[in-house]
């Protein structure tokens, strides 16, 4: 395909809640209170619900039960329930496909997620922007779904090599999921921290312009799909790449979480 307005031409947009553009909104503003954003969920009893239940799973091992919107945001954190619930709007939005397992999508798209926020921590850059920029890397696949369900499915095929995904959607779609994902994010109205991160997730270092946060989200997608997130994990990762970042190879095979003890949404 020709340009990205020419494969948007050939799919329906997933519709965003009200409450998800309302959100959507608050990234971009340092200054909201928790009173907008226990106001913006409230509207929504089924993502409340999803919330609080999520905020007494164990993956959050909290001292003592959740029982309100306020409760959670006093006690998982404003930035964090703001990310967890836009992610489980998005979730929400796009429908099942034939040839694609929902939940092992998700689980992956969780686990990009969580060390998405695990290497912006170690950087110190804003690590609940990297979650949610993690989450919505793989989104552009199922887009490419809707527009080409044969692709799909040999995008989907066996092995899948770390990053080999990203190569077959290049070569069947003529674009990574990444930057199908920045175009659904540009339309979404998100901040442009994150789809210019999603633009250069594939390729993070040909940019002239160069993105940490892109950096970020490559490393984390290659390691969300390796069969088992083991610290030999790391030897795959681009090492121009980690150079760039100035990451430490040693710390992150000691520290390199459990794709277990990412919280998922769906």
């Amino acid at each position: 395909m020709s340009s990205l307005d020419s494969f948007f031409a050939t799919v329906k947009l997933p519709t965003m809640s009200k409450v998800a553009h309302q959100l959507i909104k608050t990234l971009n503003n340092e200054d909201v209170s928790v009173i907008e954003v226990r106001d913006i969920i409230s509207q929504d009893p089924a993502l409340t619900a999803k919330l609080l239940r999520l905020a007494n799973s164990a993956q959050f091992g909290l001292p003592r039960g959740v029982h309100s919107l306020d409760d959670a945001i006093h006690m998982v954190g404003m930035a964090k329930v703001r990310t967890l619930s836009v992610g489980a709007c998005m979730s929400e939005s796009f429908p099942a496909l034939p040839g694609l397992d929902q939940q092992t999508f998700w689980q992956a798209s969780m686990a990009c997620a969580g060390y998405a926020q695990w290497l912006a921590g170690a950087l110190n850059m804003d690590a609940q922007q990297a979650w949610l920029t993690g989450m919505m890397l793989r989104l552009g696949e199922l887009l490419i779904g809707q527009a080409d369900p044969k692709a799909l499915a040999e995008i989907e095929k066996l092995p899948r090599l770390p990053g080999g995904r990203w190569e077959r959607e290049k070569r069947l779609i003529g674009f990574s999921e990444g930057q199908i994902t920045a175009e659904l994010a540009r339309r979404w109205n998100f901040p442009i921290q994150i789809v210019q991160a999603l633009e250069r997730s594939y390729d993070p270092l040909v940019e002239q312009a160069f993105s940490r946060l892109g950096a970020v989200i490559n490393l984390a997608g290659i390691l969300a799909d390796a069969p088992n997130a083991t610290a030999d994990a790391v030897d795959h990762l681009p090492e121009d790449v980690i150079a760039k970042l100035t990451l430490d190879v040693a710390w992150m095979k000691s520290k390199l979480p459990s794709p277990d003890s990412f919280v998922s949404i769906h």
